[in-house]
């Protein structure tokens, strides 16, 4: 049994005074963790500074696991792709570590979220991505655009690729989109 007491916190204010906990694997009294797991819940919850929250939890009987959050901790993942020069060189290199973009040896001028789906679809060639994967890989989870956004940055992509490269990026009808590295190269 879980006790989850909401405390109203405005969600639009990130550095409200307010404590953020995170109650993790919590049990309700006299049943031991037995460390096997299973399932684990986890909730959020917003306390006012001046709540002690163990004070709070021992006063209704719950031993949850209690974490502090950082301010970072509902941040985006990072790509989990490696720095560096990507292996393809077709007329198109990309270099992650400079986040520098090469076009047929001129340096391409690119939006930091350009950069980031050009080195994601390069790094991926001839994979299939649809545009909610794309959405949650390049903008992260808590974007709440739709696959237009993606649409547009990739009709963006294509014009400052110009007419020699502009087809590497190809549209797959109703799903989404893939890189295709020059074949002659």
């Amino acid at each position: 049994m879980t006790t989850a007491l909401p405390v109203p916190v405005p969600a639009a204010v990130p550095r409200s005074p307010a404590l953020r906990l995170q109650l993790v694997g919590d049990q309700p009294p006299g049943v031991p963790v037995d460390g096997a797991g299973g399932g684990r819940i986890g909730y959020l919850v917003f306390l006012p500074a001046n709540v002690d929250p163990v004070a709070l939890m021992n006063a209704h009987g719950v031993r949850p696991e209690v974490r502090p959050l950082g301010p970072g901790a509902f941040a985006a993942p990072e790509p989990a792709t490696e720095p560096g020069p990507v292996p393809f060189d077709d007329g198109i290199r990309v270099d992650r570590a400079r986040r520098l973009v090469e076009v047929d040896g001129r340096e391409l001028e690119l939006t930091y979220l350009e950069f980031d789906l050009l080195a994601h679809l390069v790094a991926h060639p001839y994979t299939v991505h649809t545009r909610d994967t794309l959405i949650s890989d390049i903008w992260g989870y808590g974007h709440f655009g739709d696959g237009r956004t993606v649409d547009v940055h990739v009709a963006r992509l294509r014009r400052k690729l110009g007419p020699a490269h502009r087809s590497r990026i190809t549209t797959v009808r109703r799903v989404g989109y893939k890189y295709v590295p020059d074949r002659t190269a």
